[in-house]
């Protein structure tokens, strides 16, 4: 059932101008100089409503095709001020999980994450600065709404875990197996790069090595965000 829609933007025939303006938003440098991010989706827009200020609203279907950033647009764009985040300093709660994106480049997976997180009500995740920003469109796609309840913070992760007295979690190849381990209620879940896994700058900082063991041999890895969704998923478990 689709989720009814509140408006709180201002509807309006959009121009040319504004076309450009929020075809722009798919580069993050015209993102931070406008101040602005694009949602889309009615379940998407109305999530984010409760959080965010809405500036505009378009619902009519010949200017959401001119805007739209979907293969198939979803009826309705929304334009979002970005959140002021100069305030957000990173802190690790003592008794709380919290994750850790070190270099996760693609879009549909940080999207996918952050929606994870929500589902497992994880409330913060810090990512290196090099990681994908959390307000490309596909990102604010993919996580469907849950940017408004999960809090994402850029920073040095490095010093992020040096300030940390807390267990610290990755997940590795030559790891402990997940399902054996004993496991915490607070810490740091480390998650890395598609490609490379975790740096090795942040190896060094990792105190407990996780392996996700395969049923059989065959694939190499997992994607990064199902391998963050297992994770969890056994965290929340225990």
């Amino acid at each position: 059932m689709q989720s009814k829609f509140v408006p709180r933007g201002n509807f309006t025939m959009i121009s040319k101008g504004k076309i450009k303006l929020i075809r722009s938003l798919e580069y993050k440098k015209y993102r931070d100089k406008e101040g602005l991010f694009v949602a889309e989706g009615h379940k998407v827009v109305e999530e984010l409503q409760k959080v965010f200020r809405c500036v505009e609203v378009f619902d009519d279907e010949d200017d959401v095709k001119k805007i739209s950033f979907l293969q198939h647009p979803q009826g309705i764009v929304g334009l979002f001020e970005l959140p002021d985040d100069a305030s957000l300093q990173p802190s690790i709660a003592a008794d709380s999980l919290v994750l850790a994106l070190d270099k996760v480049q693609d879009p549909g997976n940080l999207g996918t994450i952050i929606r994870v997180a929500d589902w497992f009500g994880i409330d913060t995740i810090y990512c290196s600065n090099d990681t994908a920003d959390c307000w490309n469109p596909k990102v604010v796609q993919a996580t469907m709404g849950s940017l408004a309840r999960v809090r994402v913070v850029y920073t040095d992760l490095a010093s992020l875990i040096d300030s940390c007295d807390c267990p610290v979690y990755g997940t590795f190849l030559d790891g402990e197996n997940i399902y054996e381990k004993e496991l915490t209620r607070n810490g740091i879940i480390v998650m890395g790069n598609e490609g490379n896994g975790i740096s090795d700058e942040i190896k060094t900082k990792i105190n407990n090595r996780l392996l996700i063991p395969p049923t059989r041999q065959g694939a190499e890895s997992l994607n990064v965000a199902i391998a963050t969704a297992i994770t969890l998923a056994e965290f929340r478990r225990r």
